[in-house]
């Protein structure tokens, strides 16, 4: 090697001597230092003038805003809301719908994963890049697709009064709970089906042609093959799945009655109806705090997720 790319100490003896080592390191500190405080420096900028402004100051304000009174610090608006007789009624509805939405769409979800990984047919490649796009939909159009199609004016309804010449539109139940779940089903259920196609990538096909030749059949080979090496992908897609449907708000906008309410609509309500900000903003806190409780559980079990594809590979 030239002397042009060596120190001269290097050029001269071959090798660095021990004089030039203690150099050396002080030099490697020093840009690990200026590395180190450049990084800082970043952050602080992004915290500063992009998460401060947008984030940090809204959701301070928000907390602020649920503990203040006229006289100061107040829990007065977690009363109000906790007081309400229909406080109950609300809460149990949302939990309701997201239990009944998120468990139909996750398990959808998996079996439309399954049939596109294990039994693939000629338009499961279109298929999967459909659904990957699907997910960019707004959720609301969804809400409107179905009323256009299964609405009582809709034309699948007119088409079915035609056919069987009714008096009145056979389809009548998107507007209340059933029509609320099915939208939520049919719009959430392909962001389970990702992270389940992910963690199924991850297996060792040995594993399950070996199951077979063993005499498996199939269900013997997805409960005690798949699913105890796939569930932690199939886990995170299906929390994902419930956190994106506790904060659903489209949907419900669209196809909820006046009688469906849930935790987003009173929120909505008490804010731009009742102009009660405070007890608005103490709903939002507490559906705040679940949906970070979620994603605190979905962080977690993803990263459990990482680790067991990173260790199959």
């Amino acid at each position: 090697m030239s002397s042009l790319f060596v120190p001269d100490s290097v050029a001269r003896d071959g090798g660095i001597s021990d004089a030039d080592l203690p150099a050396q390191f002080a030099a490697h500190a020093g840009q690990a230092r200026r590395r180190e405080r450049k990084a800082q420096w970043h952050l602080l900028f992004i915290l500063v003038l992009v998460l401060g402004p947008l984030v940090v100051y809204p959701l301070a304000r928000l907390v602020m805003l649920s503990v203040s009174g006229p006289n100061g610090f107040s829990l007065h608006a977690y009363t109000a809301f906790f007081g309400n007789p229909e406080t109950r009624g609300m809460i149990g509805t949302t939990l309701g719908i997201l239990f009944a939405s998120a468990s139909i769409a996750s398990l959808l979800g998996v079996a439309l994963a399954s049939m596109l990984f294990f039994r693939p047919f000629a338009g499961a490649r279109l298929l999967t890049r459909f659904l990957e796009l699907f997910v960019a939909f707004p959720s609301f159009l969804v809400a409107f697709t179905l009323i256009f199609l299964y609405g009582s004016q809709g034309a699948v309804s007119i088409g079915l009064q035609r056919i069987f010449s009714l008096d009145a539109a056979p389809l009548d139940f998107l507007f209340g709970i059933g029509g609320v779940i099915l939208a939520e089903v049919v719009f959430y259920a392909p962001f389970v089906v990702r992270p389940t196609l992910a963690s199924y990538a991850t297996l060792d096909m040995r594993l399950v042609e070996a199951a077979k030749s063993l005499g498996a059949d199939g269900w013997m080979v997805a409960t005690k093959v798949v699913l105890p090496l796939a569930w932690p992908g199939i886990a995170a897609g299906t929390i994902l799945c419930f956190l994106l449907t506790l904060n659903e708000f489209g949907i419900l906008l669209v196809l909820g009655s006046a009688h469906l309410i849930t935790l987003p609509i009173a929120i909505y309500s008490a804010a731009t109806v009742d102009l009660d900000l405070p007890t608005a903003a103490a709903g939002s806190v507490v559906m705040l705090l679940m949906s970070l409780s979620l994603y605190a559980l979905y962080r977690r079990v993803n990263r459990r997720s990482s680790r067991s594809s990173q260790g199959g590979r």
